[in-house]
């Protein structure tokens, strides 16, 4: 299994340049079940990461652009009335599909964003007292501008709670920048991608990832980790338990990734800033200062 989560990663590298950690995080959330929130300015290959998770897991794939006037309907699906037969028939929408990017989700209003948080939560959808089963496997990347731009809804902490990880790309690297100009266009390297690891791979690779052992020691390491959250002024709202939920859940697939059967406190800090930046400060993209004095303070049990 981990020689297969080793080539994809290869894959992933050759086309997202020079974002080892990003695109290491990136599939971590998606083993975990997790849906993935990516942040950052206009054109440093939000959207060309999301393109290529979904060709190199082999996963039925739907693109919804976010803007200002898009309704719940336009996501979710609608009943239609069919004249033939004097019934309304519902027509799904693209969220029925294994993998939704939703492009610069921000962009839209409360109302149109809030459409995505029941699929996201119980990986199903209500409409007019029906409910419908999302496929599975079911995951959203969303990606959205920083809130300072024009045209930006901030997303409530309730919906951002539902994003196991929030990443950012930043600018490449000099190195990676060059290859970048020299080399053939993002679109066509995807295309040209084979799929590494199928739905039918993925699904046991993920039950897989729950068996992994987290020690008494570790989880009092997470509990501190919790707590400090809590009780630290450095954070106007600590971590709920859904949160802390999460960071465990990260790190048991970290681990997997590293071919460990066990959780180590590294793994929790190496997802540390993914999972719990988002949670601890909205309104901030830069993570890894977010969580800096935990990973300062917090002693390792």
């Amino acid at each position: 299994m981990q020689n297969t989560i080793d080539q994809l990663l290869l894959a992933a590298n050759q086309i997202i340049l020079g974002k080892q950690d990003k695109i290491h995080l990136a599939v971590c959330c998606l083993l975990a079940k997790g849906h993935l929130l990516i942040e950052d300015i206009p054109g440093v290959g939000k959207t060309t990461l999301a393109h290529t998770l979904a060709k190199l897991f082999g996963l039925h794939y739907q693109r919804i652009q976010f803007t200002s006037d898009i309704l719940p309907a336009d996501i979710l699906g609608a009943s239609v009335y069919d004249a033939n037969n004097h019934e309304f028939k519902f027509h799904p929408g693209p969220v029925f599909n294994q993998m939704v990017l939703a492009d610069e989700i921000n962009r839209a209003t409360p109302k149109a964003q809030s459409a995505l948080l029941e699929a996201m939560e119980e990986h199903q959808v209500t409409i007019e007292g029906k409910t419908y089963t999302l496929p599975s496997p079911f995951f959203v990347i969303a990606t959205q501008n920083p809130s300072h731009q024009i045209g930006t809804f901030p997303l409530p902490e309730s919906q951002l709670d539902r994003f196991l990880m929030r990443i950012e790309l930043g600018y490449p690297d000099p190195k990676a920048e060059r290859a970048l100009l020299n080399g053939e266009t993002r679109q066509s390297l995807i295309e040209a991608q084979s799929v590494q690891l199928p739905p039918e791979q993925l699904l046991p690779i993920q039950q897989a990832i729950t068996q992994v052992h987290a020690s008494p020691a570790l989880l009092d390491y997470c509990q501190a980790v919790i707590n400090f959250t809590r009780e630290s002024p450095d954070y106007p709202c600590g971590l709920s338990p859904r949160g802390g939920l999460a960071l465990l859940r990260a790190a048991k697939a970290w681990a997997f990734m590293d071919k460990r059967d066990a959780v180590i406190p590294e793994d929790i800090q190496a997802v540390l800033a993914a999972v719990a930046g988002h949670r601890l400060r909205a309104g901030s993209s830069h993570s890894e200062t977010i969580v800096a004095p935990i990973l300062e303070k917090v002693p390792v049990h």
